[in-house]
């Protein structure tokens, strides 16, 4: 079915996927065809192809952005993971996928990031306090029979581990201690 943003829409319209993704991103460009946002980058990828493809993110959101070489070409400064910056650009949604993104025209460098600069102040408490010493470490056995790993037993990195586990060290007995790992109970759970 064939819909645009001037034929109504009822209970009984019925879309391809592929008409639904093409309206919502006609409406996304029509409601926010400039927004100025200000972020910090993160999953930053710079392929040959001379686009930029980025997380832009906050304490607790994020977005995917795409900023193609033809715009990319006149930003003054190397952007990186961890970089604050203000970006303006279109909102839109990649059809072939459905995801949600925002189309850069412009960025500019806002100063170091507060997860980057969060990041780098824990780092160095730790490091004071002497946990990156490496006269503190211990050495891994040579040969382990036994592993425990903490963690939630329905979360996917366990069936992740399981799987590493499975096709590298077959004979392995893995322990799975159950914990939460989200939430205000996780810390006190996990120590």
């Amino acid at each position: 079915m064939n819909q645009s943003l001037t034929s109504p829409i009822t209970d009984a319209t019925v879309f391809t996927v592929s008409a639904l993704n093409s309206l919502a991103r006609e409406l996304l460009e029509e409601c926010f065809p400039a927004v100025t946002v200000e972020g910090e980058i993160s999953n930053l990828s710079m392929p040959a192809s001379g686009h930029w493809y980025l997380t832009l993110k906050d304490n607790s959101a994020q977005i995917r952005c795409a900023m193609f070489r033809n715009r990319n070409m006149s930003v003054r400064f190397r952007p990186a993971n961890g970089m604050q910056v203000s970006v303006r650009g279109k909102l839109s949604l990649y059809e072939g996928r459905g995801d949600y993104q925002l189309i850069l025209d412009s960025m500019a460098d806002a100063g170091a990031g507060a997860l980057q600069k969060a990041f780098e102040a824990l780092k160095q408490k730790l490091f004071e306090e002497g946990l990156f010493d490496s006269g503190s470490k211990k050495n891994l056995p040579e040969h382990c029979r036994h592993v425990a790993v903490i963690t939630s037993p329905t979360g996917a990195v366990i069936r992740d581990i399981l799987s590493v586990f499975q096709r590298r060290y077959a004979g392995m007995q893995v322990t799975v201690l159950p914990v939460a790992v989200q939430g205000a109970e996780a810390v006190p759970a996990i120590l």
